[in-house]
């Protein structure tokens, strides 16, 4: 009864990409550091335009640290 259990990042084509915690750390922490820079467009009175660009910058954070895990769980 032993069924073999699918590693993240096994299914990804490709050699193993070797993950540099500094250079991981240093791309998110320049996304994060960008979040205060977004300014609402000058029309935007409630500044709501604010937040997709806020979310985007997130969410490429988040890509970043998505692919580091699966690139640590392929090895």
């Amino acid at each position: 009864m032993s069924t073999p259990i699918p590693r993240p990042g096994a299914h990804l084509a490709g050699p193993t990409p070797s993950v540099d915690p500094e250079k991981i750390s240093a791309e998110v922490n320049g996304l994060l550091s960008r979040l205060d820079a977004v300014e609402p467009d000058p029309d935007d009175r409630h500044g709501v335009g604010v937040i997709p660009k806020k979310a985007h910058l997130l969410e490429k954070a988040h890509d970043v640290l998505v692919e580091a895990l699966a690139a640590v769980d392929k090895s």
